[in-house]
């Protein structure tokens, strides 16, 4: 937060004032302040990607959601936007910030959805996909969406998760400021700590709306990008056959 002396006491009233409004404390220190020194006390990453849940404590959630109000208000005013009297944009701040940190962003902020492993009792080793998944997330350099869908193969290895599971990890995951490239290996991560698979195949094929909206503008354009790990990367047959598996439902989807 950036010092400012007051000019009197009017003024120290005031400044008190918007510091509790935001989730402060009178003597200065945010909410988001207080996330971020544990964050640096315990040496953790706090990237656009990265989720900080293991840092916020009961009841902070809201008081972050009440500093990005106030922040966000401030940047409709920057862009000057008469929110003390345009009935659009009156509840606009309160709305995005319960957005970013409930919804969009979710998965920086809360920790991930609870998923039970069991073991592969049956020693099953034949592959199989789940897809497509839909994805949602937001570009990291533009914070405009991205859209798509996301297929996982998987050689069972000695543990196993129900299908669910893995489209409400992707969810969690794909939650918070990304690029497309190191998304996939965050859910590859995810995926491998779960359920420790023989093998392990991701492809994710998305929109993005920095190319769509802005700078280059094209309307047709997608990104795939996939990564293999395991048997899948050493055995050139299981990588083809995820492949064509991944083929197969994407013709019968589009039929």
């Amino acid at each position: 937060m950036t010092s400012i002396i007051p000019s009197s006491t009017d003024d120290v009233t005031k400044e008190t004032n918007v510091i509790q409004e935001i989730g402060g404390t009178p003597n200065g220190e945010l909410v988001s302040e207080r996330i971020r020194s544990r964050l640096v006390e315990k040496g953790i990453s706090y990237f656009a990607n990265d989720n900080v849940s293991e840092c916020i404590e009961p009841g902070e959630l809201k008081e972050l959601e009440n500093e990005v109000a106030v922040r966000f208000r401030d940047l409709l005013k920057s862009l000057v936007i008469d929110i003390d009297n345009d009935h659009n944009t009156e509840e606009t701040a309160s709305r995005v910030a319960r957005m970013y940190i409930s919804e969009v962003f979710k998965g920086r902020y809360h920790k991930q959805p609870k998923v039970t492993s069991f073991p592969n009792v049956k020693k099953l080793d034949e592959i199989y996909t789940v897809g497509p998944i839909t994805v949602r997330s937001a570009c990291s350099h533009h914070f405009v969406p991205i859209m798509g869908h996301c297929w996982i193969g998987i050689k069972p290895g000695t543990r196993v998760i129900g299908l669910s599971k893995f489209a409400r990890v992707a969810d969690w995951v794909f939650s918070r400021p990304h690029i497309q490239e190191e998304a996939v290996m965050i859910l590859a991560d995810e995926i491998e700590r779960l359920c420790e698979p023989q093998g392990l195949g991701i492809i994710i094929k998305a929109d993005h709306y920095c190319m769509k909206l802005r700078g280059v503008k094209e309307s047709h354009c997608s990104m795939v990008n996939s990564v293999v790990r395991g048997d899948f990367r050493h055995d050139s047959s299981l990588k083809q056959e995820f492949f064509e598996l991944v083929r197969q439902q994407e013709t019968a989807l589009s039929r």
